[in-house]
């Protein structure tokens, strides 16, 4: 996670890549959008590495983890 940081002056505190304002929902809106990696380097961050994305993708991962769901049932 140390590719990931938060900075209550950047962006009003969401989380971005270390040392860029680039945020985490920026590149997972790309991904979402269908772009590969590599799309995402060359068209959009050229600054950024694959591992910069991958990146991106634990920490979202790592925030679903430690959700805590409550079904309500019907």
């Amino acid at each position: 996670m140390s590719k990931i940081s938060v900075n209550s002056n950047i962006h009003f505190g969401k989380p971005c890549i270390s040392g860029t304002r680039i945020t985490v929902q920026s590149v997972l809106e790309l991904i979402d959008g269908g772009l590969s990696f590599e799309s995402i380097i060359q068209d959009y961050y050229p600054d950024l590495q694959a591992e910069d994305i991958h990146a991106c993708l634990r920490y979202a991962i790592a925030l679903v983890a430690s959700e805590d769901i409550h079904l309500l049932s019907a």
